[in-house]
């Protein structure tokens, strides 16, 4: 063993000689190294994509369009809007993203050529991470040097230029940064923080005040692209207040504060009037994607599906990234966490390890409550698998230095943890992830580890047999993701480029899409979107769409007839009755083979039909001299009266299309909510005359017996009962006198064994 270690240590000491008249140049060199890895990953990717599309630029989402969508708004003068005319929209993903992209089409970008912009926003969004991240290796270079010597700082600056092949190694990291989404361009603001966090670092006591505020300034930055990016800026805030908290105690609390607010004042600016923002122009203060998106926003399940839906979104984003888009074989994706985990290990590298893990955390902590965390290639994940290999590339250059050991007690922890991954990752097919092994034998395993580890050559071949078994298992990965992003990208060019094209020459008054983003783009017409990412001025069609497509044909309702879209651009597989309800034609089909992205096998453009919808609004029942109504449904007519359903066990919105009672020939759309039994909804009703008597009038269309109690004002005025019928059915409750107020509460309570549906009530005096 003592003649293997003076062999590796004389090696170690020719490499560096031979190295070393190259020190004084590796900056530049770095520079051109980073470049040539950011444009030959770059040019993998596009150059394949073009090969799929016979050359022309398309996008492997068609989310990207949607932040075209917002660019070419901005740039018309028109910011935060999807499409010029729907006024304000919160959502889209990114808020500076669209101005990034404004600039590129104000340069001439216009069309499918705008993601040659992006593309050039990516690589110099890449670029600027790869050399901030350098930092991590030169301050740490500049300490080693101090501490042990200048070989061990030298080889630090040696070994950062393994940082831009691994952090371009991983393709589904790739895919996502030149896809044309904000990924890549949050990492640059990434790394604007970065910078301004080292600067931080490195400042005297005068200079800590302002430049905690450019930290500050930069999280305003990173927060403005993704509010996902929230807990990266504290992460920042925390770990540059560490230092004072050693130095001072809690008795310094003082600076500590005050670097704190400076660091995280700006972020929480940002939130704070983008939460105002959309509550004055959308009357909500989520954003239109949050609504949409996330199960907590969800009525329809409860506390313990959600925390459910949370946790199993935490673990996808984890497991799906270990054992698949790290490697062709589950059991060796620990390897890239292990080598991040080894940041921890060393005293020299342990704060900035610190950091990146915690951001790390912090994201994937975030993003779980996405329900699309699981979809579009899991980009939403693809900032914590940057920067974890960024924190990869620094703890293997860590453990291959010679002069330091890493600490036993966390290689044994970080060894014991491995075995318990590795058992995790060869567990059987379609089964949930647990702990296989036992502790003792984890345990073992990480002593056995950290005995191994105490040895430098025996570092130094482990951790280049990683890098070797991670590109190995990796390149199956890498050229299937290369393959991915072309035909990805070629599918979104043939359904929904060459269906927007066929738009723009049809020239529809507006266009009504189920899936926003190049449709609305490429036919440059007004749309309206009824998943809702979109918005229409103040109407609540994302909340709409999380209710069901009776809420939402209850907002279009609401919309002046001039300005309801005339086409449905739509996959009619998506929604349900829509196509056979409110179309008159089919004017063109636009199918895609070998699809791998798109939302359906075609789009379908339908004539829109909407002559059915108002056909409800009044009622029937002869009634005279009406005071107020609730359509139920109808989600700004429930805002208004306080409308209050059984959350989560009822509630579900419905509707139909009936013979008119008051003219078989004609039809009546009406839509409404379901209560079930032993369930009751609430609202109230307003401008009426204290003291005098009123009458209620119910609609429903009853395809269950039910028995409905109403209570006016707490106490029972009639009781309901409802049997099967084949039509609509308007029924009277006389409310006394003396129970009339001028706002009046209502309840109706379902006490029978099937489901009452309320489709609206109007009130008369």
């Amino acid at each position: 063993m003592a003649r293997i270690l003076d062999r590796a240590q004389r090696a170690f000491r020719r490499v560096s000689r031979v190295l070393s008249p190259l020190l004084g140049y590796d900056r530049a060199l770095y520079v051109l190294w980073a470049a040539v890895c950011t444009l030959l990953s770059a040019r993998t990717f596009y150059g394949y994509m073009l090969k799929q599309t016979s050359g022309e630029w398309s996008a492997p989402l068609d989310d990207v369009f949607i932040h075209f969508d917002y660019a070419r708004s901005t740039a018309e003068g028109h910011p935060f809007e999807w499409a010029t005319g729907n006024g304000y929209s919160s959502g889209n993903t990114s808020l500076s993203y669209p101005f990034v992209l404004a600039l590129g089409y104000l340069f001439g970008f216009h069309g499918e050529r705008l993601m040659i912009w992006a593309a050039i926003v990516a690589a110099v969004s890449v670029f600027g991470v790869l050399l901030a991240a350098r930092g991590f290796f030169l301050r740490n270079a500049a300490r080693a040097s101090t501490a042990l010597g200048g070989a061990t700082g030298a080889w630090m600056r040696i070994a950062s230029f393994l940082l831009p092949p691994l952090f371009l190694a991983i393709g589904s990291l790739d895919w996502s940064l030149w896809s044309g989404m904000e990924v890549a361009f949050f990492l640059g603001t990434w790394a604007c923080g970065l910078v301004a966090f080292f600067d931080l670092d490195a400042a005297e006591n005068a200079q800590r005040a302002r430049r905690a505020w450019l930290l500050g300034l930069a999280g305003a930055g990173i927060v403005f692209t993704r509010p996902e990016g929230a807990g990266t800026v504290a992460a920042f805030g925390l770990v540059a207040a560490w230092p004072l908290l050693l130095r001072h105690g809690w008795r310094g609390w003082k600076p500590i504060a005050g670097l704190l607010l400076r660091a995280g004042l700006p972020a929480v600016f940002i939130l704070v009037v983008q939460t105002v923002a959309n509550r004055y122009f959308t009357g909500e203060y989520s954003a239109n994607g949050a609504i949409v998106k996330l199960a907590a926003n969800n009525p329809f399940l409860t506390r313990t599906e959600k925390i459910n839906d949370y946790v199993f979104n935490l673990n996808y984003a984890i497991f799906r990234n270990l054992e698949y888009h790290f490697t062709d074989l589950p059991a060796i994706g620990f390897l890239l966490p292990t080598l991040g985990l080894a940041t921890l290990a060393f005293r020299e590298t342990r704060r900035y390890g610190v950091l990146i893990w915690l951001q790390i955390a912090l994201w994937l902590g975030l993003t779980a409550f996405n329900g699309q965390v699981r979809w579009q290639n899991e980009r939403y994940t693809m900032p914590a698998v940057a920067w974890l290999l960024i924190a990869a590339a620094l703890g293997a250059s860590a453990l291959v230095r010679r002069r330091t050991k890493p600490s036993a007690l966390f290689m044994i922890v970080a060894g014991a943890l491995a075995v318990q991954t590795i058992g995790i990752a060869t567990r059987a097919a379609n089964t949930n992830p647990e702990f296989r092994f036992a502790w003792v034998l984890a345990l073992l395993g990480g002593i056995a580890l950290a005995a191994l580890f105490s040895l430098w050559p025996l570092r130094v071949a482990c951790v280049a047999a990683a890098l070797f078994f991670f590109q190995v298992h990796q390149e199956p990965n890498y050229r299937g993701q290369k393959w991915f992003f072309g035909r990805a990208s070629r599918n979104i060019r043939d359904q929904h480029l060459v269906a927007g094209r066929w738009l723009a020459h049809l020239k529809p008054r507006r266009v009504l899409v189920g899936d926003a983003g190049a449709l609305i783009y490429a036919s440059q017409r007004p749309g309206l979107d009824i998943i809702g990412l979109g918005g229409y001025h103040a109407l609540p069609f994302a909340r709409a769409g999380v209710h069901g497509l009776p809420a939402t044909l209850e907002l279009i309702e609401r919309m002046p007839a001039t300005e309801r879209p005339d086409v449905l651009a739509i996959y009619p597989t998506w929604w349900g009755v829509l196509p056979t309800w409110f179309s008159s034609e089919v004017l063109a089909r636009f199918p895609v083979e070998g699809n791998v992205i798109c939302g359906g096998y075609e789009d379908v453009i339908y004539r829109a039909d909407w002559h059915l919808l108002g056909t409800g609004n009044r009622p029937r029942h002869a009634a005279t001299n009406l005071r107020d109504e609730i359509d139920v449904a109808d989600l700004v007519s429930e805002t208004e009266h306080r409308y209050v359903f059984p959350s989560p066990a009822g509630g579900w919105t419905d509707m139909k299309i009936l013979s008119d009672p008051a003219d078989t020939r004609l039809d009546l759309f009406d839509g409404g909510r379901r209560i079930s039994g032993g369930n009751s909804e609430r609202f109230v009703l307003r401008h009426l005359t204290p003291g005098k008597a009123a009458t209620l009038i119910v609609r429903s269309a009853p395809d269950a017996t039910s028995h409905v109690l109403v209570r006016a004002a707490g106490a029972d005025v009639a009781a309901l009962d409802f049997t099967p019928s084949e039509g609509w059915v308007e029924t009277a409750v006389e409310i006394p006198a003396d129970k009339v107020t001028e706002e009046l509460s209502f309840e109706f309570a379902n006490t029978g064994s099937g489901d009452f549906v309320d489709y609206h009530v109007w009130i008369a005096q």
